[in-house]
């Protein structure tokens, strides 16, 4: 059987699934770690799904596996959580169901955003125009914590990540609701599905109930919020290292990477 086949193999009827950021997780760790979690991945396909849960865009996705940086994944749930699409190489298109909730809180406030927070103390608006969330680098430093009443006030969210992004998002939507959207729509088994993450864009994944694992090089404020839950692991593996040590330590599948 091949691999473009194997890709076709529906997720709910895969042993499990991997729903990992990206940044710091499933790019983090060792080159030789990260080569022994993706060839596990990509030798397995048959039994084991990929779905990337990340703040990232399709396009900077798409780019990375196309070039073979990454295997390609089943599906996406990107820009923070504002994107969920379907992976049918080289095209990831959004699966307009399961956004159209999201473009409705969102309301096309944009604009809106921009005005309110221009020219706003420790924040450099990111030049890509994203479809439903406002994104700019932060600066500690110089950061006014205004800025959060001025997006509450205009009924969206923000959301701080590694003390170097704020993110303005559709009211209730981040990583956690639309990872469990997805689950959700496909079927899929929710005891078979790791979540994987290290920074707090991570947390409401993480958060959500699916069993997870924050990897050994987490901020240390997600490790304090998420050290209580049950159903998550605290790897000490960095990154990919990190991620295969839950998959032996919860037993998610029958056939451990070599690397666990």
């Amino acid at each position: 059987m091949n691999i473009a086949s194997l890709v076709d193999k529906p997720l709910a009827q895969r042993e499990f699934t991997l729903a990992t950021d990206l940044d710091g997780t499933f790019l983090g760790g060792s080159e030789a770690e990260r080569h022994t979690l993706y060839h596990w991945i990509e030798t397995n396909r048959d039994t084991v799904g990929l779905i990337f849960v990340t703040g990232r865009d399709p396009q900077f996705i798409g780019d990375m596996c196309a070039r073979g940086d990454l295997p390609w994944p089943d599906y996406v749930v990107g820009d923070v959580g504002t994107t969920i699409a379907e992976v049918r190489r080289p095209d990831i298109s959004p699966i307009e169901p399961l956004e159209e909730d999201i473009s409705a809180r969102w309301r096309n406030s944009g604009a809106r955003v921009r005005g309110a927070l221009e020219n706003h103390p420790g924040l450099r608006l990111q030049p890509t125009d994203f479809r439903y969330r406002v994104s700019y680098d932060l600066d500690p430093e110089t950061f006014d914590d205004s800025a959060k009443i001025k997006v509450k006030t205009l009924g969206l969210d923000w959301l701080i990540s590694d003390n170097r992004f704020f993110d303005v998002l559709p009211k209730g939507v981040s990583k956690g609701p639309s990872i469990r959207r997805l689950v959700t729509h496909l079927g899929m088994e929710e005891g078979r599905v790791l979540v994987a993450g290290d920074t707090l864009n991570d947390l409401s994944m993480l958060e959500c109930g699916l069993p997870a694992v924050a990897v050994g090089n987490s901020e240390l404020e997600l490790v304090r919020r998420v050290s209580g839950l049950d159903h998550l692991y605290l790897a000490a593996g960095h990154g990919a290292a990190g991620i295969m040590e839950a998959i032996a330590a919860l037993d998610l599948h029958s056939n451990q990477p070599k690397g666990a």
